[in-house]
């Protein structure tokens, strides 16, 4: 299931604001200079830190004013849930590309625990994710390029081993393949057993016949002189 289009835009932090106007401020002094994130992400950081609970004052308001947005916008939201069934996971299944978003997480968690040692999983996620959102559009074009050659190595790889599969279920394998000479010989004996009896029957039937003429051929003719002679006593007497 894909993304809900209806679905409200996240909130925003107050860092994530910040390095958002950072980043435009940036834009507007070198409109075309190329930026390296990781220094930039770098010294915004700093930055924060150095900076009072004055200075972050208007930030913290922007993203108050984002969360009472999305809390707002959340209340009337309705999510989308379809009859869908579950599917089966085949464990050998390979695993699913990861996203542009994951791949920069890989890159760049390291440096953010390096940075803030202390922070949780969480808040590691958290920082991430805010980083990611102050991201541009054009910053982001390597990773989203990365991701999208992963899932077209990921769809061949899918095409390849549906076909080996298919493959394999075409050609019997051993057991299948002594199974199928068993029921052949079987039903070869079979047919030599049938044309064997045939055979037999035709010879007894052959061998009665051949008796039967040679007792009618030979006795036939004794039968009819001892009855002749019968006949012969009896007019005589």
């Amino acid at each position: 299931m894909g993304k809900d289009p209806t679905k409200p835009r996240g909130k925003m932090s107050s860092y994530a604001y910040f390095v958002q106007t950072c980043r435009e401020e940036h834009k507007k002094k070198h409109p075309e200079a190329s930026v390296n994130f990781a220094e930039f992400s770098k010294k915004c950081s700093e930055r924060w830190k150095t900076m009072s609970a004055k200075e972050k004052g208007k930030f913290e308001d922007l993203a108050r004013q984002d969360k009472a947005r999305y809390e707002r916008e959340m209340m009337s939201y309705v999510p989308v849930r379809g009859g869908k069934k579950k599917k089966f996971k085949d464990p050998n299944a390979p695993k699913r590309p990861p996203s542009a978003f994951f791949i920069f997480c890989s890159d760049f968690r390291p440096k953010v625990k390096g940075e803030t040692p202390g922070l949780s999983i969480g808040d590691v996620a958290k920082r991430l994710g805010e980083m990611w959102n102050s991201t541009a559009a054009e910053d982001k074009q390597p990773y989203e390029k990365k991701a999208a050659k992963l899932k077209e190595k990921m769809s061949q790889h899918i095409v390849l081993r549906a076909r080996r599969a298919a493959e394999h279920q075409e050609k019997p394998r051993p057991r299948q393949r002594r199974r199928m000479m068993t029921t052949m010989m079987t039903m070869k004996m079979t047919r030599r057993r049938k044309t064997m009896m045939m055979m037999m029957t035709s010879r007894w039937r052959a061998t009665y016949i051949v008796v039967i003429f040679l007792f009618i051929k030979h006795f036939t003719p004794l039968y009819t002189l001892h009855l002749l002679k019968e006949n012969t006593l009896v007019s005589k007497g």
